[in-house]
């Protein structure tokens, strides 16, 4: 199938599809989905510090007479299921840049797109706008642009997180439950398993069974990341993943060429991974109050215990500096 034709051919429709609900009755409930972990982000992520000042920045621009872009706080962005790629610089205007298609993002005349080193993967289910606050923590503190991956949230992340995926991140990562949810979806209701996975869908290669993505190295975000890693000229130096956002970095890494993980710096925040992409030098840090992020340990330990619990939100201390600890953590 080539690209930009997306109507299903013969041989990639399922044979149970037409017993399948249809798409727009299926949507709204995953954007419900979605919009709750919004509401959990503003617990994990530094998401009050990002709606100030950006609210603050736009009333500079608009004093300058510039046009405002379309930003990550309003409620469509809160509740869209399908992942993005946040291109956030909070030294230059208009400070996020978004796009939705991972092969448009790679072929940008940009010149920024291709520069920036930093990549940020959040946790489970997170929007924009908590992935949006981590990679904007991050930015301020190293002074430079950050690409914050959104995880798209589809029918399959539904129901591993209605399994505990929230609570036992580490065993459906070890399980491959999110994938085999996502194979399983795409035979028997293909439409619905293509909800959420419009950037995962965009990657060189991306696998489909019946016309739907599934994923190849375990999630949607870990696809975009591969991806991303494999395709560029310029290699990133730093990826910073918090909670299951770090599980996201481990499978993206792990069949990565040894040229492409070579001194890259790795910074897992609230859940430890293995240290098994050649070349790499890890630093992570797990919270001496942080339940959840021990819970996910599965025998991999940190390198730093700081006294703090699973959230990176100062509002709710004692909470993880993310961008502190990402520029402490030397190359």
């Amino acid at each position: 199938m080539t690209r930009g034709d997306n109507r299903p051919k013969p041989n990639d429709i399922s044979p149970l599809a037409g017993f399948e609900l249809p798409a727009f009755m299926v949507r709204p409930a995953v954007m419900a989905c979605r919009l709750f972990n919004t509401a959990l982000d503003e617990i994990f992520y530094d998401v009050p510090t990002l709606r100030a000042e950006l609210r603050a920045l736009d009333t500079e621009m608009a004093a300058h007479g510039e046009k405002l872009p379309s930003r990550i706080i309003e409620f469509g962005a809160l509740s869209d299921p399908e992942g993005s790629l946040l291109l956030l610089d909070a030294a230059t205007p208009p400070y996020v840049h978004r796009y939705t298609d991972v092969e448009a993002y790679l072929a940008s005349p940009h010149p920024q797109t291709r520069a920036v080193t930093v990549a940020t993967i959040t946790g489970v289910g997170s929007s924009a706008l908590g992935s949006a606050a981590l990679g904007w923590n991050i930015s301020k503190a190293l002074a430079v642009p950050v690409l914050a991956i959104v995880p798209g949230y589809g029918v399959a992340d539904v129901v591993a997180q209605a399994l505990g995926g929230w609570f036992g991140f580490g065993l459906h990562d070890y399980l491959g439950t999110s994938s085999m949810a996502q194979n399983a979806l795409a035979n028997v209701a293909p439409a619905s398993a293509a909800i959420g996975r419009r950037l995962s869908a965009s990657v060189p290669g991306a696998k489909t069974i019946h016309n739907a993505p599934v994923f190849r190295y375990g999630s949607g975000a870990s696809d975009v990341l591969h991806a991303l890693m494999s395709e560029r000229s310029t290699p990133f130096k730093l990826v910073v993943g918090h909670s299951k956002g770090a599980l996201q970095i481990g499978n993206a890494l792990r069949s990565l060429d040894p040229d492409r993980t070579q001194g890259l710096r790795v910074v897992t925040l609230g859940c430890p991974i293995a240290k098994d992409a050649p070349g790499a030098l890890y630093h992570q840090y797990l919270g001496l109050f942080d339940a959840l992020g021990q819970l996910n340990m599965w025998g991999h330990w940190p390198d730093h215990w700081p006294p703090t619990w699973h959230s990176t939100n100062p509002q709710f201390p004692p909470a993880m500096e993310a961008g502190s600890l990402a520029k402490e953590s030397p190359p």
